[in-house]
């Protein structure tokens, strides 16, 4: 059993070549800029991991890993253009560069060449993947207009903002690692249980993400924290804030929420200590892990073969960056 980090060299091996034709240069080109911006590539070597944990690695894993980080890519390229952000890991976004019809255009043929990578895979599980990727894909697509629609309403619940980020984010995750369990030849309820350890993995996640933005020690964060207060995202430190808030704390919230003020991220940071915000996303955040490790117990393989996904785990919950 290999290591997150070991996949990931291995990965990173495989992906880093030319994945489009050289013409027309002024589609393909954007395509390629964007690729070596470089990433994580977590979602591809999830499904490497799941892959191995019933069995050696398969030569069909590279071709679904691929697909997966192509179509991520490609949600990567239109929610920039969404979210109109001029940067991405510090460089111009695609349609910043290139312009947004073109970002448009070079977004589609990218999941289209994800589609061409899973057709290179066996028929005896084409079809099951096949439909675990359209279904994620759809799900990734629902998750990412919530969180438009969200920008626009004054109160969102705490159930509602879950749901969200389940399927903007969580159930990538989790289907990556099932897509790899496919491959592996795992049965359905082994399947199963590592799609719920992936997706709860997923939630727990964000919930440190969130708290990290507020609560991050910034040199060991990499960022300024706070940034979520000031873009007035509706995390779940805000939507809890409200939950608990008195009505007095409730109303400076709505007022702090309508200015920028130079002390706005230090007075919502007090009100979040006041409503103990802070000590509940902990809780919520060790839930949610404690919860995708009780499914990973539930596997029914070697335990041996598990440490590389706890491990993975740990690191991604434990994160101070």
């Amino acid at each position: 059993m290999q290591s997150f980090e070991l996949l990931s060299q291995q990965f990173a091996l495989h992906f880093d070549r030319r994945h489009f034709p050289e013409e027309p240069a002024s589609l393909y080109e954007p395509n390629e800029y964007f690729l070596k911006l470089g990433g994580k590539r977590i979602r591809p070597v999830l499904c490497l991991m799941g892959n191995e944990l019933f069995e050696d690695i398969k030569g069909d894993a590279w071709h679904v890993g691929t697909a997966i980080e192509l179509f991520h890519n490609f949600t990567l390229i239109h929610d920039d253009i969404m979210d109109k952000a001029p940067l991405r890991r510090g460089m111009e976004t695609v349609h910043t560069k290139y312009g947004e019809s073109t970002a448009l255009l070079a977004g589609d043929v990218m999941l289209v060449t994800a589609y061409e990578e899973l057709n290179k895979i066996s028929i005896e599980y084409l079809q099951s993947i096949l439909f675990l990727f359209n279904k994620t894909a759809k799900e990734v697509c629902e998750g990412q207009q919530m969180d438009m629609d969200f920008e626009k309403m004054n109160a969102v619940s705490l159930d509602a903002y879950l749901k969200m980020i389940e399927l903007k984010t969580s159930v990538a995750l989790a289907a990556s690692l099932q897509t790899g369990a496919i491959i592996g030849g795992a049965g359905e309820r082994n399947q199963h249980l590592l799609y719920d350890f992936g997706k709860k993995l997923g939630i727990a996640f964000q919930v440190q993400d969130d708290y990290l933005d507020a609560f991050g020690d910034p040199k060991k964060f990499g960022k300024q924290v706070g940034g979520d207060i000031l873009a007035n995202k509706k995390t779940f430190l805000l939507l809890h804030a409200f939950e608990m808030a008195t009505a007095a704390q409730r109303a400076e919230l709505d007022q702090l929420l309508a200015h920028n003020d130079a002390d706005k991220v230090q007075r919502v940071l007090d009100i979040y200590r006041d409503c103990k915000v802070d000590e509940w996303a902990v809780e919520l955040k060790n839930k949610y892990l404690d919860e995708a490790l009780s499914h990973l117990e539930d596997i029914a393989v070697l335990s041996k073969r598990k440490e590389p996904l706890k491990e993975l785990a740990q690191f991604l919950i434990k994160r101070e960056h």
